[in-house]
């Protein structure tokens, strides 16, 4: 699972965040948890779950006396859904510098 393709023109360490989070969404992940699935370092992280935070797609709950942070419905796509194969149309907008 991974973020969806809206979301991929972020920041690196967003979209590396997010595709943390799609594979667990469920239960989410710790900062610990993103630390080791994320190669950045914890202010680069840090940073990026503000960023994302700001736009609505990730939150932050507490579970258990820690708090883990759970990705947002719009963020990633269905939890059953195999990735598709870009169209020709999603190949030519990623290439062109809209």
């Amino acid at each position: 699972m991974r973020a969806k393709p809206e979301h991929r023109d972020r920041d690196g360490t967003e979209v590396a965040v997010l595709d943390a989070l799609a594979d667990r969404r469920e239960e989410g992940m710790t900062v610990f948890e993103l630390r080791s699935h994320v190669d950045e370092d914890i202010d680069t992280l840090e940073e990026a779950l503000g960023e994302l935070k700001d736009d609505g797609l990730i939150e932050a709950r507490e579970s258990d006396n820690r708090t883990v942070i759970l990705p947002d419905e719009a963020a990633v796509g269905p939890a059953d859904s195999e990735e598709e194969e870009p169209d020709i149309f999603d190949r030519i907008r990623d290439r062109l510098p809209f």
